[in-house]
């Protein structure tokens, strides 16, 4: 699952998406298709796991999505009572591969899904990863590129973002046995380590401020990221501008998660152990 051994075509789809290489040379439609298709097998990653909370970014695979997307045709496609008129084919053999997906929930081709994950009425795009044993529940989203771990839960209506451009952006990262709550927002290539547990309505990107409250921590701030077992509560916090005072929001650290919890633990149970409503 890394990019040692693809050298040939990353120079190939660097060179096409720098212009130096004319989209329609064959050499270049060999290397791009090669690269979309180890992603849909889920050989290759948009980005790579280098160490706990660290990822590398693989920003010549973005630029194949991109080429892959100029490349493409618009085609009706028919699939039972839905059409639809798109550039991209959806995922095959999803029985072959251990995957669930309930109509009318949507996997793009190009995008890896691991054995037992669930795919409610949700979506997962081209270029993300999603790790066995997860779910993405009903109306949740998971856009260009994240990285999802295992026994991850989206739960109902949680919004993954897409990060595609700039292609040496880090997209956004949710790391194993970690918990969405309903209707949580992570953009712009936010980070949320290992068994952590967003509550409901969160939202944060690369940017964010995550305020932790706990004890001994005096207030520390993370930017964009939410550390590992950290449990999350939405906020806001006062800022000053010349017209007045407006409160901008952010995310607080207000507990830990217990490591004795069972890592497949509803998202309900944790979170009403910390006296929050789910």
């Amino acid at each position: 699952m890394t990019s040692a051994g693809w050298e040939d075509a990353r120079q190939t789809i660097e060179s096409a998406f720098a212009g130096s290489l004319p989209l329609e040379e064959p050499r270049v439609g060999k290397a791009v298709e090669a690269t979309i298709d180890a992603l849909d097998r889920g050989e290759l990653r948009s980005a790579e796991r280098i160490g706990p909370g660290h990822w590398q970014v693989n920003a010549w695979v973005k630029q194949a999505i991109l080429l892959f997307m100029r490349r493409q045709q618009m085609q009706v496609m028919e699939i039972g009572p839905f059409e639809f008129y798109d550039k991209i084919p959806l995922k095959k053999d999803l029985d072959k591969a251990g995957v669930r997906v309930v109509p009318p929930g949507t996997i793009r081709y190009g995008a890896h899904v691991e054995p037992g994950v669930i795919v409610m009425p949700g979506y997962v795009n081209i270029g993300a990863y999603v790790g066995s044993g997860s779910m993405v529940d009903t109306w949740a989203t998971v856009g260009s590129c994240p990285q999802i771990g295992r026994n991850v839960h989206l739960a109902g209506g949680v919004g993954i973002g897409g990060v595609l451009e700039p292609p040496q952006a880090t997209p956004v990262i949710v790391e194993d046995n970690a918990f969405i709550g309903g209707r949580a927002i992570v953009y712009e290539g936010a980070i949320v380590e290992e068994e952590a547990i967003l509550a409901p309505g969160v939202m944060i990107t690369a940017t964010s401020q995550i305020i932790d409250v706990r004890e001994g921590q005096d207030g520390t701030i993370y930017r964009g990221r939410i550390p590992a077992r950290a449990v999350v509560l939405p906020g806001v916090r006062p800022r000053q501008y010349p017209g007045g005072q407006a409160y901008i929001n952010c995310a607080y650290v207000v507990g830990t998660r217990n490591e004795s919890h069972d890592k497949r633990l509803s998202l309900e149970s944790a979170l009403r152990e910390f006296e929050i409503a789910a």
